[in-house]
């Protein structure tokens, strides 16, 4: 679905992403893990259109969308990050907002809406202000505002790391059941191992802006190549 040909991303003369080919399949779940400072970041802003590549192509379909930064193109896309920026209004409101957006009838919005609201087990919240929402709740009206656009691609930047392992667990268990039934394709950057076996079908190991390792997720785990094991083995000696 997106191919990514001798992609670079730079911010002056360094480079903070070099990625020569890569591919992620229609209703792939892709997980993306590496240390801080990898590009895991720019990589997710670079494949949705929000950062313009230095070099290379990004194709969308077999169609190079690589300077396609248009409204229309965008749109495809959602994305869903850390902390939830939510509107200082109502739940309903904040989930509406790209529907009213691209104008859509009232009654589709109102329809929308509610079957979303309901979807993340939030319908309660309808009228309640963003302002007074839990941490966990917000995600869920986060990503409920995402999944309301019918994205052809999401994306979500570690959306679960700030909640507490409760919240975390549940919504996780909410989010894969969402994104199985829908057949969205993903991609999902974590540095949460739990997070990214549960959800990731597949895992590319990021470092120093370069894919070092691509793979079926309990595969890329068990028998990190040279590249990436010092990195995986170290985050499994954090869990132990």
């Amino acid at each position: 679905m997106i191919t990514v040909e001798n992609l670079e991303v730079r911010a002056g003369k360094k480079i903070l992403l070099s990625i020569p080919h890569f591919e992620i399949k229609e209703g792939e779940v892709l997980g993306i893990m590496g240390p801080n400072g990898s590009g895991k970041s720019t990589f997710i802003k670079a494949l949705a259109l929000l950062e313009k590549p230095a070099e290379g192509s990004i194709f969308l379909s077999g169609k190079d969308i690589t300077n396609e930064l248009t409204l229309d193109m965008r749109r495809r896309f959602a994305v869903a990050m850390q902390q939830p920026l939510l509107l200082d209004t109502t739940v309903f409101q904040n989930v509406a907002v790209g529907l009213k957006l691209r104008k859509l009838p009232r009654q589709e919005v109102k329809q929308k809406v509610a079957y979303w609201l309901d979807k993340f087990q939030i319908s309660h919240l309808t009228k309640k202000h963003a302002a007074h929402l839990s941490g966990g709740e917000a995600q869920r009206v986060n990503l409920a505002r995402a999944m309301v656009l019918e994205p052809e691609v999401l994306f979500l930047d570690e959306p679960f790391s700030a909640l507490d392992f409760p919240t975390k667990v549940q919504l996780l268990k909410d989010i894969r059941t969402i994104i199985q039934q829908t057949n969205t394709t993903t991609v999902f950057v974590s540095h949460d191992l739990m997070e990214l076996k549960y959800l990731a079908g597949t895992l590319a190991i990021l470092m120093d802006g370069k894919l070092k390792q691509t793979g079926p997720t309990e595969e890329v785990l068990s028998s990190p190549n040279a590249s990436a094991s010092t990195f995986i083995n170290e985050w499994k000696s954090l869990l132990n």
